[in-house]
């Protein structure tokens, strides 16, 4: 009988396509950064993520407090208050892969709690917005340049995050539509953002750990989540081209936006920016 490795890739999609993500921005408690910050690093970015089959890619960002008080609304329903989460990381998965995945990662999550390599450090950390999403599409500021496929591995400067509910479930998919079809289109032309890639957030499976289970992050089927991946740092045009992008998104009248928040890549390996959280 083959070993089962050589048997599994052989089954199922594998094209080097986006499909999914996984999203997951976290807020460490006070006084448990730095120990949050390696731990995460130094094992879980890679034993937890990384090494799992059909994640290909994956890159943490931060908000230091001065990025963090550029945030809004202030009355968010994703985060209270609305400069909680101050790392985020986020990790492509190959279309049609979800499943696959899921089952996988599952699996690895109870071996690493057994091991005590996952559990005895939740405690330093609240889980902010962490949600496995399906990408709805991409639209790009260039003709010629990184595809959604390597926004994970390009030295972009900046990230800036912005959750968006529909009023209902039912009219997410008008949104979704504007947003890709309309609004987007429009926005990065001639902006630091080269890429803006849509995603619909999926409820976790009755399956998944209970320590990421405890809010809907899909909002009730109403929410989308769009990454504007940025060749500046984000102070330099929060201004000019994202202070207003919830009044636009107001306007148009399809939807409201829930959180727009600016980061900047970590330095893998390093403790850089810990002592600007607070």
């Amino acid at each position: 009988m083959e070993h089962p490795y050589r048997e599994l890739p052989n089954q199922g999609p594998y094209e080097a396509r986006l499909g999914h993500a996984l999203i997951t921005m976290v807020e460490p408690h006070p006084g448990e950064e730095r120990m949050y910050n390696r731990w995460y690093e130094d094992d879980h970015f890679i034993a937890g993520a990384m090494a799992m089959p059909w994640m290909f890619a994956g890159r943490r960002w931060v908000a230091t407090r001065e990025l963090q008080l550029m945030r809004y609304p202030q009355d968010s329903a994703l985060a209270q208050p609305v400069t909680k989460g101050c790392y985020i990381s986020i990790y492509w998965v190959t279309q049609g892969r979800m499943r696959d995945h899921l089952e996988w990662t599952t699996a690895t999550n109870r071996r690493l709690i057994r091991d005590q390599r996952l559990a005895n450090h939740l405690h330093r950390i609240e889980q902010v917005y962490t949600s496995f999403q399906d990408h709805a599409g991409t639209v790009y500021r260039d003709g010629q340049g990184p595809r959604d496929i390597h926004a994970l591995n390009y030295p972009y400067q900046g990230l800036v995050v912005e959750a968006v509910d529909a009023p209902d479930a039912a009219a997410r998919a008008e949104l979704e539509q504007w947003l890709l079809r309309d609004h987007l289109a429009v926005a990065v032309r001639n902006s630091p953002a080269a890429i803006c890639i849509v995603f619909r957030p999926q409820p976790f499976p009755e399956g998944a750990l209970s320590f990421v289970r405890k809010n809907d992050p899909s909002r009730e089927g109403r929410r989308l989540t769009v990454l504007w991946f940025l060749e500046a740092d984000p102070r330099s045009c929060w201004t000019d081209y994202f202070l207003r992008e919830g009044e636009a998104v107001a306007r148009a009248g399809h939807g409201r936006v829930e959180l727009m928040a600016p980061f900047i890549p970590t330095l893998h390996g390093t403790d850089m920016y810990v002592d600007q959280l607070r």
